[in-house]
């Protein structure tokens, strides 16, 4: 299927759409962590009690239409809301909605003149409701972020001199100009000898790219050492980065909205006890000798008020939210409530390598002296990468050697090669093989064998050994595999943007054996489309750069790494790992296991009792109290069972 193009300035967050439900009920009240939103419910909930108090020591002036005035303003701070959804939602032809049964009974109480059950009816419902917006909110983002990955300007050289401009406003042909640390706005090819431009948000590799004059640039690409000059080759619109932000609306697109349990339940609930509360009122005409309307009338408007769903209706949000409070204390942010039960689902997990397993940054991974003292043969090449700037060289650095520090001098850089200078009178080279290779040097065999980035040193024209740099294993990398495969997650795959040497070994390393390497980010998202082909995978995916954003929104749960993760990739994701640890990815799966449980339980507990009062109240056996104990007793055990999860411990 054909994609359309994006415009990116018309690419704006729709919150709307991203916490509606499909049967078309918005649950949006604002923002719930605003004090105005509660203001409702603290209202309804003092009039209520005051009301009570009233009622109880039957003050003489607290009489029929004052009672009915006190009480029905209390209502409706919290349930014109409701009645208003409910309202609209007949209009749009879906009659039978939680919203409606909540009107009907709790109007039902105040027409047989039970006034305060049918507030506090109401009341609980809208607490349940700010309970469940509120760590929704709090969670769920949107892809805003994205509108800042996208380069505000560029240098465009225009009649004798360069000129900030829009990229939008840039043609093909033109000439544009990138200072040290800017990003590059546009595709193009380098018109400067070379540069090193740092390109791990669009492949997520994760050493810095060097190239040389003619070759291709990538918008989105970091530019880490001297001024560049760039010839442009793509709009924006064609651009890498452009490709990449149509890729993530596209997936977001296509990712499927959960329908929370009550949405489906409540369309059968709802229309049965409506019939049944009617056939309560008119059926016993044909059957009962002494029948009187007004007597089963007000039996059925009981009926309406025990069928009130707000037990079940509250144990579901209350839950959930007892699970997002459980996760988000363990360093887990879920966007809502439904990701916890699409995690419970997963049975495939695919992985980024840089920045989620490994930690993303250059560590001396080996140091091999031949025919030096290594303390000494480090002295020579810290001495030479002192002269350097790349995020190699400071790693180099970091190596601690005893002694006094050398002094290089003469120092000179050969393009794409390494370096050439001057220490303690010895020429000394420090660079790559091909460094090697044309100053007739040769190179033991051995480093064939080595996939990672490594640096060649030879001193006076002599081979004199070599340091190998590599990106760390998280410290929980390893064990993060292991109990995935306890928990049942059988098929792990790792996809990287990274050379496929390297992914490979680090697979190798975690025990994970389907691994890919050398990937675009349109890769690693056909990699997940076509594992999602198969109506069996539920996949998840965990990443952390600009580049595995369209994969995480296609992904059916995205789990993004947020304490060094991109915006994008935490704004796109539905799962955050705050603390950068793999291995909450098994607690996060814990956590959604357990509270689907809790959720099950609180749903048998509330509908169970509401059945056998419900038959309770059709026989005429039971009164308010019941229906009271059938809405307000069962909600607060949903409650105090959801509570537990605070108190429950993941290993």
């Amino acid at each position: 299927m054909k994609k359309k193009k994006v415009n990116l300035r018309d690419l704006k967050p729709n919150s709307e759409e991203q916490h509606s439900h499909d049967d078309g009920h918005n649950h949006d009240h604002g923002d719930s962590s605003s004090f105005r939103t509660y203001v409702p419910a603290i209202i309804s909930f003092t009039m209520l009690i005051i009301g009570i108090g009233l009622d109880y020591f039957d003050v003489s002036f607290f009489k029929v239409w004052i009672r009915i005035a006190w009480y029905s303003i209390a209502y409706l701070s919290v349930g014109f809301p409701v009645v208003k959804e409910g309202w609209n939602s007949i209009k749009k032809g879906d009659v039978f909605t939680e919203f409606f049964l909540m009107s009907i009974a709790t109007i039902g109480a105040f027409i047989i003149g039970e006034y305060p059950e049918g507030v506090a009816v109401m009341l609980f419902y809208a607490v349940g409701e700010l309970f469940q917006n509120s760590a929704v909110n709090k969670a769920k983002g949107n892809i805003k972020a994205l509108l800042d990955v996208r380069p505000k300007e560029a240098n465009v050289y225009r009649d004798g001199d360069y000129v900030n401009v829009s990229p939008d406003n840039i043609n093909i042909g033109e000439k544009i100009q990138i200072r040290v640390g800017e990003k590059n706005p546009l595709d193009g090819k380098l018109l400067s000898s070379k540069a090193s431009l740092n390109t791990s948000a669009l492949t997520g590799e994760s050493k810095p790219d060097t190239i040389v004059k003619d070759e291709k640039v990538f918008a989105g690409s970091i530019n880490l050492e001297s001024v560049i000059e760039v010839e442009v080759t793509n709009k924006f619109e064609d651009s890498s980065i452009a490709r990449i932000l149509d890729l993530v609306q596209n997936a977001t697109a296509r990712k499927s909205k959960t329908e929370l349990f009550i949405r489906q339940f409540a369309r059968i609930y709802t229309p049965i006890v409506v019939f049944l509360a009617i056939g309560v009122t008119f059926i016993p005409y044909f059957f009962v000798d002494d029948y009187v309307f007004r007597d089963w009338l007000y039996r059925a408007l009981i009926f309406l008020v025990i069928s009130c769903p707000c037990a079940l209706v509250i144990s579901i949000p209350l839950g959930y939210f007892g699970g997002l409070g459980a996760a988000s204390k363990n360093g887990i942010l879920f966007k809502g409530a439904s990701f916890l039960d699409a995690m419970t689902k997963i049975n495939t997990l695919v992985m980024d390598k840089t920045g989620t397993v490994t930690k993303g940054v250059f560590k001396i991974k080996e140091v091999k002296a031949i025919g030096w003292n290594e303390t000494e043969f480090m002295q020579y090449l810290m001495a030479m990468e002192e002269q350097s700037t790349h995020p190699i060289a400071k790693a180099i650095l970091e190596y601690k050697a005893e002694g006094e520090d050398f002094e290089a001098t003469e120092v000179s850089e050969i393009a794409g090669k390494g370096l050439r200078g001057i220490v303690n009178s010895k020429t000394v080279l420090v660079g790559n093989k091909a460094l090697m290779t044309s100053n007739n040097i040769d190179v033991p065999s051995e480093t064939e064998s080595i996939v990672e980035s490594m640096v060649l040193v030879a001193i006076d024209n002599q081979f004199a050994g070599y340091v190998v740099i590599a990106d760390e294993l998280k410290e929980d990398a390893k064990e993060t595999i292991t109990a995935l495969h306890k928990v049942g997650i059988k098929n792990i795959m790792m996809l990287s943007g990274d050379k496929d040497s390297i992914t490979q070994q680090v697979a190798k390393e975690l025990n994970i054996e389907n691994a890919k390497g050398g990937l675009l980010p349109e890769d690693k998202l056909n990699e997940v489309e076509s594992l999602k082909k198969n109506p069996e995978n539920k996949v998840a995916f965990i990443g952390d750069g600009i580049n595995d954003a369209p994969v995480l929104a296609a992904s059916n749960v995205g789990i993004a790494m947020g304490g060094l993760g991109s915006d994008v990739a935490i704004e796109t994701a539905d799962v955050i790992i705050q603390t950068d640890q793999p291995s909450k990815v098994v607690r996060a799966i814990k956590i959604s296991r357990s509270t689907r449980k809790i959720v099950w339980q609180n749903i048998i507990l509330a509908f169970g009792v509401k059945v056998i009062v419900l038959i309770l109240g059709a026989g005429g056996l039971a009164t308010m109290w019941e229906a009271v104990f059938a809405d307000v007793g069962v909600a607060l055990l949903a409650i105090l069972n959801a509570v537990r999860l605070q108190r429950m411990r993941w290993s």
